[in-house]
This record gives structure tokens, sequence and C-alpha cells, in this order.
């Protein structure tokens, strides 16, 4: 619509970032009131934006925003770190390992075989399908923990794993992507297939311990919180574009930077002050995937997405029943737990942009449509399946759920 305007490619450019922001801020207005959460309505606005409906932005645009999902991701990535304390996992970490270990490679499995099995799809999509899956989306529960100020053990569980979750899933999907590759390409199969990305992955998480230790020696007392938010932003920046010149994703390198940071400053107030600069980039990143949501490939999706939707929640039910069984969590956990896991959004629908690049061209649209489409749903039933996992381990505390005290806490948490 924008192209038949003529617009100077500057003046375009800007007059479509400026449409993205306020379209997806209106549209939140409208999800609000069905208590939805931010991220369904940035979907539904690149929707409406995209080519497929009103076409409001131009190809060529879309096309050129790709870069924000690398760092989309690495801002994402380094705001997980903040949840990586070395003293809480020191204390905790073998159990809170074993536990993220089997609610996230049980789940991938099982969708891997259902994929196989029953839906006869080709192993590199299935095994790009299922490490994607295995991912949860943090910020859904953890916004949904802060909004009923819940607290207690089973919280403080839900939080190292959810952070820990994140890794899990990006390290089985390097190793995933790497066998896709040599499917994909026919080459032969050997040992460095599987080497290869934990190499690479080990060293990105070398390259953002090192840049974490640079960012504390930079941000001392002295420094402005100007200053100290333009170093923190220009250090993921860096790590970002490091990590897509090397074929790498930036969320372990950017998330070991956080770790690293935090735990040689313990200076938190720096990730509320990164958190509160990316809303703007975060909603690009977001309508951009919502844009490049491939709606007639929706009809064929169909059964496929509905399985994946499906059998990742069994799985992530039973991957949790496991894990806190192996580590003696007592009963109430090993029942509620797997609820709070079923979020996906942020960091699903990035892998899911890595892995399309590298299935050939329908099987790539095929998976970007599934993680994109079934996000939404789950961003609509993510937090609350994680409220209910909360009520049922006791967590809320009885007046945070009254109606009054309610809408004061969405109102703080907002």
């Amino acid at each position: 619509m924008l192209s038949s305007f003529n617009l100077q490619p500057n003046s375009e450019l800007g007059l479509c970032l400026a449409i993205i922001l306020l379209s997806g801020f209106l549209l939140t207005r409208i999800t609000k009131l069905l208590k939805l959460p931010n991220v369904t309505a940035y979907i539904l606005t690149g929707v409406l934006l995209g080519p497929f409906c009103f076409n409001v932005i131009p190809t060529e645009i879309i096309n050129s925003l790709g870069f924000v999902t690398d760092v989309a991701l690495g801002f994402i990535a380094f705001g997980v770190g903040r949840y990586f304390l070395f003293h809480e996992l020191k204390r905790n970490g073998i159990n809170i390992l074993i536990l993220t270990c089997c609610e996230a490679l049980i789940a991938a499995v099982v969708i891997i075989f259902v994929m196989v099995v029953i839906f006869r799809q080709p192993l590199a999509f299935a095994l790009l399908l299922g490490a994607i899956g295995s991912a949860t989306a943090p910020a859904s529960t953890i916004m949904t923990i802060r909004q009923y100020q819940a607290k207690g053990d089973f919280v403080n569980l839900i939080l190292q794993v959810v952070a820990l979750d994140d890794a899990v899933s990006i390290l089985a999907f390097s190793v995933c992507a790497a066998i896709a590759e040599a499917l994909v390409q026919h080459s032969a199969m050997n040992l460095m297939v599987f080497i290869e990305p934990v190499l690479t992955n080990g060293l990105a998480v070398v390259m953002g311990i090192g840049c974490g230790l640079i960012m504390n020696k930079m941000i001392t007392e002295k420094r402005s919180d100007d200053n100290r938010l333009i170093i923190a932003v220009s250090m993921i920046l860096i790590m970002s574009a490091l990590c897509t010149a090397l074929d790498v994703s930036p969320l372990l390198c950017c998330m070991a930077m956080g770790a690293a940071y935090l735990n040689l400053s313990k200076d938190i107030q720096l990730f509320d002050q990164v958190s509160s600069f990316t809303p703007p980039i975060m909603t690009i990143f977001f309508v951009v995937s919502g844009m490049n949501l491939n709606i007639p490939a929706l009809r064929y999706v169909g059964l496929i997405g509905l399985g994946f939707f499906f059998f990742r929640i069994v799985g992530k039910l039973i991957g949790s029943w496991i894990g806190c069984s192996l580590i003696q969590a007592p009963a109430t956990t090993r029942k509620t737990f797997g609820l709070a896991l079923v979020p996906s959004a942020g960091v699903a629908i990035g892998l899911a942009a890595l892995g399309q690049r590298i299935l050939p061209g329908e099987y790539g649209t095929l998976l970007s449509t599934v993680i994109l489409s079934t996000a939404i749903l789950y961003e609509i039933i993510g937090p609350l399946c994680a409220k209910t996992s909360l009520i049922l381990s006791g967590s809320i505390p009885k007046e945070n759920l009254h109606p009054a005290h309610h809408k004061h806490s969405h109102q703080a948490a907002v």
C-alpha cells in the first residue's frame, strides 16, 4: 500500500517503523480488554499489516528488517541472564539441571516421534520442530508471577528452570540444526556433526563471559545511567553481530554475558534499565514475525499445527513429572509444575526464523507457520496455565486473587 506513494527510501522506512509501533500499541488496547498478552497483539498486528492481509508494509521493507530478529534475541537472552545467580545454582544446581533437561528434552522427543511416526514428516523438519518446541517463554510465566506476587520454593524453582530451559533448548536446537542441515544437503553424517555445534556454542558462551567481564570493568559507580545503558546496549549489539557473522545464535552468548555481569557486579538495576529500553525493539520483532506468517499456508498446517500444539504440552507435562520424580520434589510440584512451562513465544519464534533458513522452501515455511500460529494460542492459554499451577501449588496468597488487588498488582506489573 505504501509503495504506491513513491516515497524516498528513508521516508518510507521511517513511516513503516512508526506504523508498526503505533499499530502494535493500538491493538494492545483491544487485547488488554480481552486479558490477552501483548505478544498476541503484536503478532496479530503483523498479520494485518503484512502481505497476506492489508499489505500496508512493502515486502522489501519487511525483508530489510530481518536483522531485528538477531538483535531482539540478544536482548531477550541478556534479560534471561539475570536469573543465573551462581550461588543459587550452586545450592540447587544439579536438581535444576535434571528437571530442566527432562522437561525440555522429553517434550522435544515426543514432538519428533509424533511428527515422524504419526504425521509422516521428514526427519529434518521433525528435529527442528522438536528442538524449538522444547523452549519455554520465560516472559509470560515471569509476568504472571509478578502480577499475582507469587512466592515460595515452587516459584524459585520455576524461575531457575525457565532461565536454564532456554540454554538447554538452544543447545538442542544447535545439534538438531546441524543434523537437519546434513540431511537436507545429503552430506555424510559423522561425529563432527554433533561435536561442531557444541564447540561453536561453547565458544559463544566464552565470548559472552568475556564480554560480561569487560562490561563489569567499564560500568563503574561513577557512570551516569545514560552511559551505563549505552555501554550495555552496545555490548549486546556487538555480541549479536559477531554471532550472526559466525552463523551462531546470539542467545547463549548474550545469556552468558548477562549472567557473568550480574554475578560479578550484583547490579540488577542495569537489567531493569535495559528492559525499559527494549519494548520498541520487541514490538518490531513480534510484528515482523507476524508479517512473515504465511496465511495461505495455514490451510496446510491444520492437523500438523494442532498435533504440535497438543503434544508439546503433553511432552512438557510428562517431562516435568519425570524430572520432579527424579529430584524427589513434593507431590504437589510433580502434578502442577508442567503447567507453568506451557507458554512459548520469544525464543521459539527466533529459533523458527533460524530454522527456516535451513529447511528447503515449503518445509521452512511450514516450520515458521506452525510456530507462529501456535505461539498465538500458547500466549492465550499460557498465562492461564501458569496462574493455575501457581494457585494449585499454593504460591499465590489468597488476598492476591481478590479482584481489587488483582487490578492493582496488574497495573504495577505493567
